[in-house]
């Protein structure tokens, strides 16, 4: 009943109200773990990024930052600069990790940072990512930007029409660029890429210990045990369950199959090109549901960092 209240709450309630109430509980979030929480080790960085693409977890991560844990082995409070009208010419200010920001790599580039930083870049199967942006708009995604616009479009279609308009949609607004951009750009000690799939498959513990080591962030092994139980995958699923509609949905690598047929492969193929590929994933020969899952010989941790981090010019 409390899911389904608040669901309708987000679903009626104008934007600008929305943003100033997340303005007030981040505040005073923050406030309660700096009052609350004694740092025990601090980040050798003065700011770290999470960049992404939407419908990659960036919720997810948000929650994973703000535990007081991070910030008891950082000294580190997180911050959005949505909630803040990016008043900020940093995007950030110093001593803060800022979360979901949503940039090409150019702009990531071009925007001033501290000489000691650490960034992290998000991605995901493209495929997936797209069938969890349609059933997020259609269903549960908070109004912002032109969710509502595009939620009508979608409610008045069949799937697969909603599917190739989203994957029209997407390329438009630059979304399979974002992905490439950050794919292809120079290796860098400061930036590194980290897969969805990895973040919360089977593999989560070690992965998210190796984006925490990436961060300058040291957590002993008993509270990152605690910390990845607070925010497994899998609970944060439950704890959406009881509502009409789970924002997080399945979250499974490889359901796109459940949805592509041979239309929807070409048209997501004449948008993205090389994309999947480039981003470490197979291709399928087959999209029809039923196809045997190809997604046990996606490239791990060690082969995304042969592919994506050295920039091999002959891979692009």
């Amino acid at each position: 009943m409390f899911n389904r209240t608040l669901m309708f709450a987000k679903q009626h309630t104008p934007n600008s109200v929305r943003v100033k109430a997340r303005r007030v509980l981040h505040e005073a979030h923050n406030t309660r773990v700096r009052l609350t929480t004694p740092v025990v080790s601090r980040c050798e960085f003065q700011n770290i990024y999470h960049c992404a693409v939407r419908k990659t977890a960036s919720q997810w991560i948000k929650a994973l930052f703000s535990d007081p844990i991070v910030y008891k082995y950082s000294g580190l409070l997180t911050y959005d600069p949505r909630y803040y009208g990016w008043r900020d010419p940093r995007v950030c200010p110093p001593d803060r990790i800022a979360l979901s920001l949503y940039f090409h790599r150019s702009r990531f580039d071009k925007t001033p940072k501290p000489e000691k930083h650490r960034a992290f870049f998000v991605l995901r199967d493209p495929r997936d990512m797209l069938v969890s942006n349609y059933f997020s708009t259609k269903k549960s995604h908070t109004p912002m930007g032109d969710v509502l616009e595009v939620r009508r479009i979608l409610q008045e279609k069949p799937k697969k029409d909603g599917l190739l308009y989203l994957i029209e949609n997407l390329e438009k607004k630059g979304t399979f660029k974002a992905l490439r951009s950050w794919a292809v750009a120079p290796p860098s000690e400061a930036v590194k890429l980290f897969k969805y799939e990895d973040l919360t498959g089977a593999g989560q513990d070690a992965e998210v210990e190796r984006l925490m080591r990436h961060c300058g962030i040291h957590i002993p092994p008993d509270e990152m045990a605690t910390l990845l139980g607070r925010y497994s995958f899998a609970r944060m699923n439950d704890r959406n369950a009881a509502g009409a509609v789970s924002h997080y949905r399945k979250g499974e690598a490889g359901d796109w199959r459940n949805h592509f047929d041979d239309d929807i492969a070409a048209a997501f193929d004449a948008a993205t090109g090389d994309l999947v590929t480039l981003l470490g994933y197979h291709t399928a020969t087959e999209h029809r549901p039923g196809a045997a899952p190809l997604i046990k010989g996606q490239a791990g941790p060690a082969d995304r960092d042969e592919s994506l981090l050295k920039g091999d010019a002959n891979s692009r």
